[in-house]
């Protein structure tokens, strides 16, 4: 398509997403980066548990809950919401 029909649907009002492809785009600073952690097995039982309880796995739990502790802490990522 041509960028005088793109930008004529656009005007008109059309949604023009589906004529990209969005599976490149990343969102800046949130980008997975590994890391090791050594808990003791107190603490593993604990958040198995927990994981299990909620029907996620254990990573889930510890991400959701460091994120809160940031956020109480007011170290908030200027990313999320």
């Amino acid at each position: 398509m041509k960028a005088e029909e793109l930008d004529k649907k656009f005007d008109e009002g059309e949604d023009i997403l589906n004529y990209f492809d969005l599976s490149p785009l990343k969102r800046p600073g949130l980008e997975a980066h590994q890391i090791n952690v050594d808990f003791p097995k107190w603490m593993l039982d604990g958040l198995d548990r927990e994981a299990q309880r909620l029907g996620v796995h254990r990573h889930a739990i510890i991400k959701v809950w460091i994120s809160e502790r940031l956020r109480a802490e007011r170290h908030i990522c200027p990313f999320c919401p």
